[in-house]
């Protein structure tokens, strides 16, 4: 039996938790019988025996019962693996719970973008422990780029990774290039639609996009920190800037970075042709290799059960591994 627990209960843990609930006879017959021992998020906990369908509910309507901090429950609870879906905060709190997991010898699945901070460090830690840390939903949501470079690509030389990794700035400038609309009310519309965060700094700044380039630089073994980016972003470009672009064949995009010289994050012109002038919310990624050529993936890369496809994928990846059955 998998004991899984969940820490962080708001979108994405409930997600995660609303497809194991799902698709529990599919995830049984890949991986085992698994069951969820602990949940625990800032409104409270629940561990012990409980139905998952009624945690979910519980969480909806309020608050989790139980008084237990989530420290507590991370680190006295009996779990094999911990599914870690708190914030992200660029700070050594972010990744406490991992380390607590992986110091016990538990693995760690999350979609928290704070291990951009130490993951060289958190990954030799999991090797030191007999565990595993996954993390395929930091980057690019349901796009499966991390196991694409960790594993399909591990022996090629990524010689460089250029992307589109913020679906709010893609909307934004998607509706810029099509609609001739200036910066401000494409904004101010995405965020009545629920696209743009009621502050947007750090969609729009970059912050976000650099975090994911970091995550990807060191996953393909570039060392790489958040303050080493090069980062510029999208508030400065007017509807001006995307006709002239056009008129050369040309459209604008927030381009992410990575290759052994630096790592940049900022406007850059695309060809209207190329694959990264995708339109709207996706992300996308375009991979240069020494044997393997260009390869491009693209795909939504935020949301509830995007995020969480992603999270059930290293959860499959962790227990097929292991032959648990």
């Amino acid at each position: 039996m998998i004991k899984i627990a969940i820490i962080g209960f708001g979108t994405v843990g409930q997600g995660v938790a609303e497809l194991l609930v799902r698709k529990r006879d599919e995830i049984e017959k890949k991986i085992g019988k698994f069951k969820v021992v602990a949940i625990s998020d800032l409104t409270g906990s629940i561990s012990g025996e409980f139905k998952l369908e009624d945690a979910i509910e519980i969480r909806k309507k309020g608050k989790l019962p139980e008084e237990r901090a989530t420290s507590e429950i991370v680190e006295q609870e009996d779990y094999d693996v911990m599914i870690e879906v708190t914030t992200t905060r660029l700070d050594e709190s972010g990744i406490a719970y991992m380390k607590t997991a992986l110091n016990r010898g538990a693995s760690v699945i999350t979609s928290n973008k704070s291990i951009a901070v130490a993951l060289p460090d958190l990954l030799k830690l999991a090797e030191k422990k007999n565990a595993r840390l996954l993390y395929e939903a930091t980057v690019g949501g349901a796009m499966p780029v991390i196991r694409l470079l960790n594993s399909y690509l591990a022996l090629c030389e990524i010689r460089s990774l250029n992307g589109i990794l913020n679906g709010t700035c893609n909307y934004i400038l998607t509706r810029m290039e099509e609609e001739g609309l200036p910066y401000s009310q494409v904004l101010r519309e995405a965020q009545e639609m629920g696209i743009a965060e009621s502050n947007p700094t750090a969609d729009v700044e970059g912050i976000d996009a650099g975090i994911k380039l970091v995550i990807l630089a060191n996953t393909i073994g570039i060392p790489a920190k958040f303050e080493e980016v090069e980062r510029e972003g999208i508030t400065k470009i007017t509807p001006h800037a995307f006709k002239v672009a056009m008129q050369k064949g040309f459209t604008i995009r927030l381009i992410a970075e990575a290759n052994r010289r630096k790592l940049r994050v900022s406007p850059r012109l695309v060809k209207i042709n190329s694959p990264l002038a995708i339109k709207g919310t996706l992300n996308a990624l375009l991979i240069h290799t020494d044997t393997a050529g260009e390869i491009f993936v693209a795909g939504r890369g935020a949301g509830k059960f995007e995020t969480a496809s992603a999270i059930l994928s290293d959860l499959y990846e962790l227990f097929r591994c292991s032959g648990n059955r």
